[in-house]
């Protein structure tokens, strides 16, 4: 496979509550430190950066914000990743070789992939 892309995929998640603030102070009084912005909820991102021999590299990414309403997903599901690996392979338009850490839920989206007939070209590492 020498003209596929090698793939590498990744993701990493934030909350968006601010840090609790903390200072040293004299002995027997709190101090208070003001902290700016309620901040709830948290934003998941997944990424995969594209390269290929010949070609400029490429940057395909999904972000998903959580902010803690019913039936909001919290982060990225296989269905997700499945659907960021098919994004890939179409705006890539070749072979793809897929790198990626050993996080369960890349497996089942693999698997799920498997199934779909705009797969010619698609290894995992």
């Amino acid at each position: 496979m020498n003209n596929a892309w090698v793939v590498f995929e990744d993701e990493a998640g934030q909350s968006m509550t601010p840090p609790r603030a903390r200072t040293w102070g004299r002995q027997g009084s709190t101090p208070v430190v003001r902290v700016r912005g309620r901040g709830s909820g948290r934003v998941s991102m997944a990424g995969m950066t594209c390269y290929k021999h010949g070609e400029r590299s490429r940057l395909i990414y999904a972000i998903r914000e959580y902010r803690g309403r019913k039936d909001e997903p919290k982060g990225f599901g296989w269905k997700d990743y499945r659907d960021l690996v098919i994004r890939a392979r179409m705006q890539l338009g070749g072979p793809i070789v897929l790198v990626w850490d050993n996080l369960r839920m890349h497996l089942v989206a693999l698997s799920a992939v498997k199934f779909f007939p705009i797969w010619g070209g698609l290894s995992a590492m």
